[in-house]
């Protein structure tokens, strides 16, 4: 099974497009501990622009984050070549094409070493020039490939599409028998042939009133047992699918027997957060942090985070509850700035709800909160 067989697949291309475009549409951001060990970002920190903005010359950080994480979903793997400046600093992330054809190796002095072709030249490269993503499973040497663990769940449902699409294709699945108790003549099989492809063929031609005589009758056909049974393993290929890359079938647009249609949208985010896409954030963090960090960094509490909160601007009425929520521990300014607002003066003070203060008493000012 290669990568154009399996995302040829509408199943496959759907969820592996949900992964990769939802993690590159969350904010990556550069961390440090500020007042009171409560993590703040580093706008002046050299990897903010590479990370946040723009990786490479080509590229926008949602570009590349889109195709690593694709990479990611589909190979087990993503890698991007370090390219340094002058001065020895990180200057740009250019992601590797075709990570299945990356090859990696443990070399003497236990470093890894990292052989891929690009533009018709063969690189290689150690570990201290190659950002490598792992995936589930595997090792340090890479991550596990989807379609070479699961071949089979892509090869049937490959097979089932197949089929599906040979039924119908040019008409092959007939809508209905014209018969008559007469015998026709070549001339009269051939007529009524071109009379039916004329007026009765196609959808434009669907629900037209048809006159028949000398003992003509239509039957209509409706669709066989088999050809419903396979059309019903059709709809199990893409649950399959969706169970290889844990994407819930309704968020690709699988709704037959779904039962969480009901469902808030901040439930169904909330339930992607906690089981599946958290992990997948964590695994480019520590990647990020263990590779792209210097020791000092690290040793400082610099850390690299997604903001996992731009999950809530597809729903107004979650974000506000959350935001009414967290009132006594974050303050106006830090919402507005969640939400893309400039700050307003007064705007950095925590407020506490009034039924907090014991009757009687005068409510501090904010200065003494």
């Amino acid at each position: 099974m290669n990568r154009s067989s399996a995302l040829g697949l509408s199943a496959t291309w759907a969820c592996v497009s949900f992964w990769a475009g939802n993690t590159a549409s969350l904010p990556l951001y550069v961390q440090r501990p500020g007042p009171g060990g409560v993590a703040v970002n580093d706008y002046e920190h050299p990897l903010h622009e590479l990370l946040h903005d723009s990786p490479n010359y080509d590229q926008s950080a949602f570009d590349f984050w889109e195709f690593m994480a694709a990479s990611i979903e589909l190979h087990g793997n993503a890698y991007a070549e370090m390219i340094f400046g002058t001065n020895g600093r990180l200057v740009a992330l250019e992601p590797i094409l075709c990570p299945d054809r990356v090859q990696v190796r443990r070399l003497r002095n236990r470093d890894l070493e990292y052989r891929w072709t690009a533009d018709n030249r063969s690189r290689v490269e150690t570990q201290q020039r190659v950002l490598h993503i792992r995936g589930f499973g595997g090792n340090a040497l890479g991550g596990v490939s989807p379609l070479a663990v699961c071949r089979g769940t892509f090869s049937g449902a490959v097979s089932v599409d197949r089929a599906a699409a040979a039924m119908f294709v040019n008409g092959v699945q007939s809508s209905g028998v014209l018969s008559t108790d007469n015998v026709l003549n070549a001339t009269q099989r051939k007529e009524l042939e071109d009379l039916l492809i004329e007026k009765f063929m196609g959808a434009r031609n669907a629900g037209r009133p048809m006159l028949l005589d000398n003992k003509l009758t239509w039957q209509q056909l409706s669709i066989n047992p088999v050809d419903a049974e396979m059309l019903e393993s059709r709809r199990f290929s893409v649950e399959d699918i969706c169970r290889v890359f844990e994407v819930d079938p309704h968020l690709v647009g699988q709704t037959v027997g779904n039962t969480t249609l009901g469902s808030s949208i901040t439930e169904q985010t909330n339930s992607v957060m906690k089981f599946k896409m958290r992990k997948r954030l964590k695994r480019i963090e520590g990647a990020l942090g263990k590779q792209l960090l210097s020791r000092a960094d690290r040793r400082a509490g610099i850390a690299i985070r997604f903001n996992v909160e731009a999950f809530l601007r597809a729903d107004s009425g979650g974000r506000a509850d959350y935001y009414q929520k967290m009132q006594p521990f974050m303050t106006v300014n830090e919402v507005r700035a969640l939400e893309g607002l400039p700050p307003v003066p007064g705007g950095d003070v925590i407020y506490r709800q009034m039924q907090d203060v014991a009757l009687g008493e005068q409510p501090p000012s904010p200065e003494k909160q």
